[in-house]
């Protein structure tokens, strides 16, 4: 066969030609092969089902053998056949595409895919508000969707916007139909849509009116008013959920403090006790809009929310251990989470076992970035939200845990964070824990560049130098870091390396990987990345897609990895 060549200009008349390398079969899938052939050089169904089950931990009965081999077009598979099964995803992916979490747990043991400021296109401060990042958020699998409600400026209808910034409205209908038309493309589960609101009584009465039009029948309330326990997101399929504080009697005040998150940025400075609200602002501050129209509200407006938000009526602290009365959600900055993690842990997760916790970014988060979403999980709070239209190690973290469950925005808990000893103690993620099971993982090789890329993509003179960046990222003790050697001038880098991870909270932990192409004089490129949770691999020898900075999927660029526990 003739050897084909990447050639490339060096000087103004002499081009440098470089092999093109094929790398065959790893020695692991050579020996696997020939353990399961039973010594032919071919792979029957039978075999084909031995290797799955025996080799790659699946559960697959011989009809599923069967549809295999009719989808990739052999009546047997040779070595070089079962080498290019193993390289495709669709077919032998790395985590489990469907929904096979326990769906009726109520929603407090779920981890729910959530979005901030779900309107915004761009920045915190000028960018528009349109319906395009709520459709695309919803086509992702996002479960949490949060609207800011303000008067227009005749004070006669409602528009969605960042409050006091320079970002442009939206009205509200809008953001409503495109709920209703694309919450459930993805996944059949509940959307929650949290609503912060800036509105008088005669407007909120207008929402109630076009919320109850939009949705119709597919809006969940209690009927009682007041959640007891929360349904599961089996219950509620195909439903849409209002989550916000009840409207109540605001008495006149000369408070003219500015919200938190829902303002241009300003920190101050509160001590860890301080009275915290449930949302994104002070249930004063928030209140500051409405309060010169008096106490009158609209009991409709009420009875649609089915989720109740409200804040901490003592400190932080207090709140958390006694829990809120006829509240079923609180909400934390970013910083005030950690805080609360560093001083009181355990009183968080013991909080989250029957309520929910909504995390938002801290108001200087302008370019719309994204704070460590482990934090949060690691202490039970189910509804982390981000910023969706942003990108960055932090959104990629969150990419890779809603991966998980088939990717439907729902992932079950652990139960170590549901769980109660017999002195009411619950999982604190602060203290050392003994290694649970070993992860070890491979790195075989990558394809797909040259097909993805342009041909000076990474480099004008030659082929690219790729090398791997493997990462656990969970709690403290388990944290890792790994990288392969860098292969030179290869468009089809050729590792075959194998990496160690102790871990003592695997089911907490994400398998973060990254691939770079090396430059002496610059910064590394980019060339692909993918986030996985730990606790869904399925071992074996695999096939890893990657995603480009936004979380995109390539067309053709993927890792073939092994994932083994011990």
């Amino acid at each position: 066969m003739e050897q084909s060549y990447d050639s490339y200009k060096m000087l103004r008349f002499f081009r440098r030609k470089f092999k093109i390398s094929e790398p065959g079969p790893p020695p692991d899938v050579r020996e696997a092969f020939r353990q399961y052939a039973e010594g032919l050089d071919h792979m029957m169904a039978d075999h084909l089902l031995h290797f799955l089950n025996d080799h790659q931990g699946e559960r697959c009965s011989a009809a599923d053998a069967e549809a295999i081999l009719q989808n990739v077009g052999r009546r047997r598979l040779n070595l070089e056949d079962l080498f290019n099964f193993l390289l495709r995803d669709d077919l032998n992916g790395p985590i489990n595409d469907q929904v096979h979490h326990d769906m009726t747990a109520p929603l407090q043991h779920y981890f729910i895919y959530t979005g901030h400021n779900s309107y915004l296109t761009g920045n915190q401060l000028s960018s528009d508000s349109s319906e395009i990042p709520i459709i695309r958020s919803l086509q992702n699998g996002v479960r949490g969707i949060e609207l800011d409600l303000w008067p227009n400026s005749g004070k006669d209808g409602v528009h969605v916007l960042h409050g006091r910034t320079l970002t442009t409205p939206i009205p509200l209908i809008k953001c409503l139909n495109c709920i209703r038309d694309h919450a459930f493309v993805a996944s059949p589960y509940p959307v929650i849509i949290t609503l912060e609101d800036h509105l008088t009584p005669e407007l909120q009465a207008k929402v109630a009116k076009m919320v109850t039009q939009v949705f119709g029948d597919i809006l969940y309330y209690p009927e009682s008013g007041c959640l007891e326990e929360f349904p599961s997101p089996e219950a509620l399929k195909h439903k849409i959920i209002l989550s916000t504080k009840p409207p109540k009697e605001y008495l006149i005040s000369n408070n003219t403090n500015i919200d938190e998150e829902n303002s241009l940025p300003v920190e101050k400075d509160t001590s860890e006790d301080e009275v915290l609200s449930d949302s994104d602002q002070d249930d004063e501050d928030n209140s500051v809009s409405r309060q010169k129209w008096g106490s009158v509200t609209e009991p409709e407006y009420r009875q649609l929310i089915g989720i109740h938000a409200g804040k901490a009526k003592k400190s932080l602290r207090d709140t958390l251990r006694s829990g809120i009365d006829k509240v079923n959600r609180l909400s934390l900055s970013e910083q005030r989470l950690e805080k609360a993690a560093e001083s009181y842990a355990t009183d968080l997760v013991r909080f989250t076992q029957k309520n929910i916790l909504r995390v938002f970014p801290k108001g200087t988060r302008v370019t719309s970035s994204n704070f460590r979403p482990t934090v949060g999980w690691m202490h039970g709070a189910q509804m982390v939200a981000f910023n969706m239209q942003g990108y960055g190690k932090s959104l990629w973290m969150m990419h890779g845990m809603f991966r998980s469950n088939g990717g439907c925005g729902f992932v079950k808990k652990p139960d170590l964070l549901m769980r109660k000893g017999p002195s009411n103690e619950v999982f604190d993620p602060s203290l050392p824990l003994p290694v649970k099971l070993i992860l070890r993982v491979n790195v075989y090789m990558g394809s797909g560049w040259r097909s993805d890329f342009s041909h000076t993509h990474f480099d004008a003179y030659s082929p690219p130098d790729f090398y791997t960046k493997v990462q656990i990222i969970g709690v403290q003790a388990d944290s890792a870091n790994r990288k392969t050697k860098i292969i030179e001038d290869d468009w089809g880098p050729y590792w075959n390396e194998e990496f160690t991870f102790p871990l003592r909270v695997p089911e907490l932990a994400l398998l973060r990987i990254e691939v770079r192409e090396h430059n002496v004089s610059e910064k590394d490129d980019f060339g692909g990345q993918t986030c996985l949770p730990v606790s869904e691999l399925k071992v074996g020898i695999r096939s890893v897609p990657l995603y480009d900075k936004k979380g995109v999927k390539f067309k053709s660029v993927r890792l073939l990895m092994r994932f083994q526990f011990e």
